[in-house]
């Protein structure tokens, strides 16, 4: 009973930190309607946004002005007597005939902008973005590059409770991200959206575009980006009790910087963006420290051949990433739903338990299957040998066996 009312209280806190998120990202805007946003189909919602609104406020107009009139002529102190009739067959045509007419009109520019964002043709780049609990992972089609992308560590930081930081100290808090999705400007691109586990959404303001992320299930849409900038969203499923805290940050750049960062992340050159705001890639230029970031998590199978094995110094930033939203920082755990890890049995206990329990989940933790052995190694062995841990080390060769 305790752990779901646990579990339940958790949830509801994410939903409330993502929508105070939200919330605060608007204010600082001063923006009280939708935005137009940044491309033609955003444009084309917000002047039916616009349109629908002006209508509804016309049809309030009329409905309560003939209310209020009504019970302004027709009191009783000037009609003791009450009207007897029954029906009127006009008045009831026109009720009948009006609303109907007013639908059609709606319906009709409605339509239009449904029909252009169900168009995928002529699509230059597709990705596919997927939902985890709690992060996301973009796979850029036949460019042989993805990556996770997790909230930021500040704002990982920042939310633990005592962690003593005053969230409004921390710039774009939850709305920030360790690895930003790096898009072209003026390009049309087809995002294909799935979920590893549960329901997710992937939603971006700016961009018109939320599509619900289905296990199982693959969904479609599509943005061409007017202008280079960076534009923020969040999941808009309740998807778990992380809900709050898996950001969607979109950075669109020209072509040409565009075209860099994609050869230097092939290469292997990005680097990890640490601490601080992310870097922003600057039109025209690509700086080296300016591309997003290495995820903590695997490349594809090509990048993470080439990559060299970790340093048992990143197990501590891996475990900051990936396991220190569920386990605190100082492996304290939240109880009851994640248990501490100081002087826990499976940390300290047989390597091959351990590994198996972060590649396979149990119970409210998902699988870490999809980060690579060398991090998963790093990641353990930080975990084993921290916070008086006496587990030892693990290598990527022990993580590699259990795979099998």
């Amino acid at each position: 009973m305790t752990k779901h009312v646990g579990s339940r209280l958790a949830a509801l806190v994410g939903l409330v930190a993502s929508g105070a998120a939200w919330g605060t990202a608007y204010d600082q805007g001063k923006t009280w309607n939708m935005p137009v946003g940044v491309t033609e189909i955003s444009r084309n919602v917000y002047d039916l946004h616009m349109l629908i609104f002006w209508v509804c406020v016309g049809i309030g107009v009329v409905v309560f002005g003939v209310m209020f009139y009504s019970v302004f002529a027709h009191r009783r102190s000037r009609h003791p007597k009450p009207a007897d009739f029954h029906e009127s067959t006009s008045i009831e045509i026109m009720w009948t005939i009006v609303p109907f007419a007013i639908l059609v009109a709606m319906a009709i520019p409605a339509a239009g902008a449904l029909i252009k964002m169900e168009d995928m043709r002529g699509a230059q780049l597709s990705i596919k973005v997927t939902g985890y609990q709690w992060k996301w992972r973009y796979d850029y089609v036949d460019k042989d590059v993805g990556f996770f992308s997790t909230l930021h560590a500040d704002s990982n930081y920042a939310r633990q409770l005592g962690s003593g930081v005053d969230p409004n100290t921390v710039p774009n808090y939850l709305l920030e991200v360790d690895n930003r999705l790096v898009v072209p400007v003026r390009t049309k691109i087809r995002f294909l959206i799935t979920a590893n586990d549960v329901l997710h959404a992937w939603w971006v303001p700016d961009l018109a575009v939320k599509k619900d992320a289905i296990p199982g299930f693959v969904n479609e849409m599509w943005a061409s980006i007017d202008q280079p900038g960076i534009y923020r969203g969040v999941c808009a499923e309740l998807c778990g009790r992380d809900h709050g805290f898996m950001p969607v940050v979109v950075e669109a750049v020209d072509e040409k910087a565009f075209e860099q960062w994609l050869a230097d992340r092939k290469a292997g050159k990005a680097t990890a963006i640490g601490h601080g705001p992310a870097p922003t890639l600057v039109a025209g230029a690509v700086p080296a420290a300016a591309a997003p970031a290495a995820e903590a998590a695997p490349a594809p199978a090509a990048e993470v051949a080439a990559a060299p094995a970790a340093e048992p110094a990143s197990g501590e930033k891996i475990y900051n990433t990936q396991c220190a939203a569920c386990h605190q920082p100082g492996g304290q755990g939240m109880a009851p739903t994640f248990p501490t890890l100081v002087g826990s049995a499976i940390v300290n206990g047989p390597a091959d338990a351990h590994i198996q329990h972060t590649l396979k989940g149990k119970n409210l933790m998902p699988p870490f299957a999809h980060l690579s052995d060398a991090d998963i190694a790093a990641a353990l062995t930080y975990e084993r040998t921290s916070w008086g841990n006496k587990g030892g080390a693990v290598t990527a060769d022990q993580v590699r066996a259990q795979r099998k």
